[in-house]
């Protein structure tokens, strides 16, 4: 019995090993793969996919993953330090997702053309006020004397639920993007045809850690 359990142990921690070196290379490449099809300067609105998905699927997935137990990067770091590297990589996400809501806006305005009128414009726009508000949800974490007497345990569980919805929020606004006329006009191929698959397997990775860590019976330290 006791090897059976030794034998599971390994292959989970090989298996979640292996999932989590894939999502951090997949979040790279995906947002490389952006960059390259919207050449960030060429226009104005080339600002507005890619500083999106650097934000939605590079740093929010990067802020997350730094506390999984098998593939973090910062493994090694104390948890007061991840926790303030985490901040810090949702605090670039927002700043992304502000200036990429910026541009968009901007260039609508300029051409004349009615804002948040598809839902991707609308759920985006929702997306990036769920990011800036999770940001600040962290601080009493950071800083416990702004918790006003909430437990840490509690603050914990409610910061990892509405960061998972800010975070499915972000991958729905990315693969409805992926489905609009500016994707379906600059992509194509084998590559633009498995483009809409990244944002979906980054968010059952995320999704299966968030929820691993708060719904075990020995939760995990996040």
């Amino acid at each position: 019995m006791s090897v059976h359990r030794e034998s599971e142990s390994k292959l989970s921690r090989y298996g979640g090993t292996l999932c989590g070196v894939f999502t951090h290379a997949l979040c790279a490449l995906f947002t490389g793969f952006i960059a390259a099809l919207s050449r960030p300067g060429s226009s104005l609105f080339s600002w507005h996919p890619f500083l999106m998905t650097l934000a939605f699927s590079f740093f929010m997935t990067e802020a997350v993953l730094l506390f999984n137990p098998y593939s973090s990067p910062v493994k090694k770091l104390k948890h007061k330090a991840k926790g303030r590297l985490h901040w810090l990589l949702q605090g670039s996400c927002v700043c992304c997702a502000v200036a990429g809501l910026a541009a968009v806006f901007y260039n609508k305005h300029l051409g004349g053309k009615p804002h948040f009128s598809t839902w991707h414009g609308a759920l985006g726009a929702l997306t990036v006020a769920a990011a800036g508000l999770q940001a600040l949800g962290g601080l009493p974490l950071l800083h416990p004397k702004l918790a006003r007497g909430r437990s840490r345990a509690e603050l914990k569980r409610y910061h990892a639920a509405s960061g998972l919805l800010a975070y499915l929020l972000g991958s729905s606004s990315l693969f409805l993007g992926l489905r609009s006329a500016w994707f379906g006009g600059v992509a194509g191929g084998f590559g633009g045809a498995l483009a809409p698959l990244c944002p979906v397997l980054c968010a059952l990775v995320v999704m299966s850690q968030v929820t691993n860590a708060y719904m075990a019976r020995k939760p995990m330290q996040y």
